[in-house]
């Protein structure tokens, strides 16, 4: 440890990364009878995946959230490959971890560990130059608006009334339920959400893909004329572009069809544009390839005119997202925001609707809290 109060990556030298380790955390969900559930799936917990890469005498984090086998994936494939590489470069290594898991595997898990180390590279070089991550990205913002978002299929009708009514209390001006697990159920859901929150707050769904097309055209019209909807996600599933198109050309007009939360690279987010299958297009930063792949994305949605929304992972997202020239808004995703919460000290709280990075506090300004961690722990070990 030197005295000297410069940054190290000030100092006129090369700053070698040291060491990176991988740890992951399963976390209980509080839905009711312990579980969670959207319009496709089921579950009873959520897993981050957390690595540190140190350099110097600083170590920078980033996180993505998936199966205990992502973490066991960067630390076999991505892990050895940083030792000694040049911590101030995130995305050359960006690119070589993209050449390294090529024949493992780039999308689904291998895209969500890339994209946890290169947020901690990202992290680890704003700090090492002592800058909040916000102040160290092209930024063109200083805050991300937010929706709330949870609503879950399985929430009993005050439950569900009372989150999303707690968030427009909170000065949160939209937010969003899950539908279409049991689409005769979904009316009287949208009624009392709708009457909880009242007439001026803009009201979203997200079918998670559980219907056909037909079916989403015809609860399309009903989301909007009945209840005044003006977000309908995944419709149908991401990957049928021709479906998610046909809700755009036939769907009412003042409803807007999203989808990209699965995109894992930059083909998916291309595939998306060229259809014409969005009207906002989403990119999730813990599974697009992290920040490095958020700043591409955002040149995309850039060049063709069409807004970007951030995917969940709110204490990351406010930072990366501040980086896109055409943002909307931000998932305040309940199971994140609950997460990162217990997780980490240093996670933001809206303010007037929306998240504004803390420039007081360099890097991502996160830091684990390693005790309360423990009780989760499926995978790693803490070295104090």
């Amino acid at each position: 440890m030197t005295n000297d109060a410069t940054p190290i990556a000030r100092r006129g030298h090369d700053v070698l990364i040291e060491s990176v380790d991988v740890h992951a955390f399963e976390v209980p969900t509080d839905g009711p009878g312990g579980s969670e559930q959207d319009g496709t799936l089921e579950w009873d917990s959520t897993t981050l995946v957390l690595v540190r890469v140190r350099a110097g005498d600083r170590t920078g984090i980033g996180y993505t959230y998936g199966d205990v086998s992502v973490a066991a994936f960067a630390d076999s494939k991505l892990a050895p490959l940083l030792q000694g590489a040049d911590a101030l470069s995130p995305p050359a290594l960006w690119a070589r971890m993209g050449a390294r898991i090529r024949n493992a595997g780039r999308t689904g898990v291998g895209a969500m560990a890339q994209s946890a180390v290169d947020v901690a590279l990202w992290d680890l070089k704003a700090r090492l130059l002592d800058v909040p991550l916000v102040r160290l990205l092209p930024s063109f913002h200083d805050r991300v608006p937010v929706y709330g978002s949870g609503g879950f299929t399985n929430y009993p009708l005050g439950r569900l009334t009372d989150q999303l009514a707690g968030w427009v209390e909170q000065g949160i001006p939209r937010v969003k339920l899950k539908t279409s697990r049991n689409p005769a159920q979904d009316p009287a859901r949208l009624s009392a959400v709708r009457e909880a929150i009242g007439d001026a707050p803009a009201l979203f769904t997200d079918a998670n893909g559980a219907l056909s097309r037909k079916e989403a055209l015809y609860w399309a019209h009903r989301f909007a004329e009945e209840w005044d909807v003006s977000w309908f996600e995944e419709p149908v599933a991401s990957a049928d572009l021709e479906g998610l198109r046909l809700l755009r050309d036939r769907g009412p007009g003042r409803l807007e069809i999203a989808a990209g939360e699965y995109a894992y690279v930059l083909r998916d987010v291309t595939n998306l544009v060229a259809a014409g299958a969005v009207d906002c297009l989403q990119a999730d930063v813990t599974r697009c390839g992290g920040i490095t792949g958020v700043l591409q994305v955002a040149g995309l949605s850039a060049a063709h005119q069409i807004d970007l929304s951030a995917h969940c992972a709110p204490a990351l997202s406010a930072h990366a997202f501040c980086a896109v020239p055409r943002l909307r808004h931000l998932e305040y995703f309940h199971d994140h925001v609950r997460v990162e919460g217990l997780l980490f000290d240093g996670t933001l709280s809206p303010d007037g609707g929306a998240l504004r990075p803390d420039t007081g506090r360099p890097g991502l300004g996160l830091d684990v809290r390693w005790a309360d961690a423990e009780a989760w722990r499926v995978y790693g070990a803490h070295d104090g």
